[in-house]
């Protein structure tokens, strides 16, 4: 069946001709949307209010009572960390394409898994944001007037967490709401226990240390945090993150003490998943410890908590307690390890359809 094929030629013929100005309807391509948390279009104020209001209004992200913390959000946070976060992105912007690097790695995903699925002509990859562009809803339409009956939605986080893999399939449900027709879908589970998945960050973590100057003496695996009520209430994420952290400790044949686990980028005052990373970070060089790295298996591609975060704000912070050597080992990224982890789970999800 090839894309401008209609639904049901001899019903059509019986219907009559569409009206004058209808798009033809094309069926039988499988659409694959690798989906991210997002990203801002730029660094300046406008656009960095614009990604942190679409970001922080969602209800699954911040769970407070809209009338306690929509005066919070517009009369406080966002007057103040636009700013503040758009000099950080500014620290690590891809300059060249004018965008972050989270952006530029997504596509380059996409590109590639495009490649790589050379095999099955009637699959169509893109790429999408949660928040900012291009947007989910814009790609699922683009998708479907591309011919696209089935979707399989890809959200790019190995751990399952209310506030990102839930919201991104919230956020692709919404767009097929407003559609006529809308397509099939499947969505891509978490995949923190997949072996694919593990072997891919042990052998880049084995890769990177081996062009180090140094050993580090500990290794860290820090996780974007959550408020621990969201823990409390249900949400897996932090089992799935400890479950990572096992079996990638067991892979390595390293001790607890050697592949430490630890959570960051917590925002307000409540209490996060423990240990923190900033503390622990601090903690280990006063207690004589003179170099760690850190990588994060949490993030699918490098972005502003890992860059910034942890590439310059960790590594101050453990230097300025008396730590000596640092190092951040990247995410998988687009690397052939990373590849071969995104390509897995979508043929596995293909299978049936393709």
């Amino acid at each position: 069946m090839t894309l401008s094929t209609p639904i049901d030629v001899k019903a059509a013929k019986a219907i009559g001709p569409l009206p004058a100005g209808h798009p033809p309807v094309r069926i039988g391509k499988i659409g694959v949307m690798l989906v991210n948390l997002g990203t801002p279009d730029g660094t300046d104020f406008k656009p960095m209010w614009r990604y942190l209001r679409e970001f922080l209004s969602d209800p699954r992200v911040i769970e407070l009572n809209r009338a306690i913390w929509y005066p919070i959000l517009y009369g406080l946070v966002l007057t103040t960390r636009p700013k503040k976060s758009g000099a950080n992105y500014a620290l690590i912007w891809n300059r060249e394409k004018n965008e972050s690097p989270l952006r530029t790695y997504t596509r380059a995903q996409a590109e590639k898994l495009s490649q790589a699925l050379a095999d099955m002509p009637n699959v169509v990859v893109d790429w999408a944001m949660r928040y900012g562009n291009p947007s989910t809803a814009s790609v699922a339409r683009s998708l479907v007037e591309r011919g696209c009956d089935r979707i399989v939605a890809f959200p790019l986080y190995p751990q399952y967490s209310a506030t990102t893999t839930a919201t991104a399939n919230d956020q692709l449900f919404r767009a097929l709401m407003k559609m006529r027709a809308a397509p099939a879908i499947r969505t891509v589970p978490p995949y923190y226990d997949e072996p694919v998945y593990i072997e891919a960050l042990a052998r880049s973590i084995e890769r990177h240390l081996a062009t180090l100057d140094f050993e580090p003496e500990v290794v860290i695996t820090s996780y974007h945090g959550i408020p621990k009520p969201y823990f409390e209430k249900g949400d897996p994420y932090h089992c799935h993150c400890q479950k990572t952290t096992r079996l990638l400790r067991e892979r390595l044949g390293w001790s607890e003490k050697k592949l430490m686990i630890t959570f960051q980028s917590r925002f307000g005052a409540q209490e996060w998943l423990q240990p923190y990373t900033d503390k622990t970070v601090e903690h280990l060089a006063q207690q004589g410890v003179k170099s760690i790295a850190v990588v994060n298996p949490g993030f699918s591609v490098d972005c502003i908590e890992t860059l910034d975060e942890i590439g310059r704000e960790a590594a101050e912070t453990f230097h300025h307690a008396g730590g000596e050597n640092f190092a951040h080992i990247p995410c998988l990224n687009d690397s052939e390890e990373g590849m071969a982890v995104v390509e897995a789970m979508v043929r596995r999800e293909l299978s049936g359809w393709a």
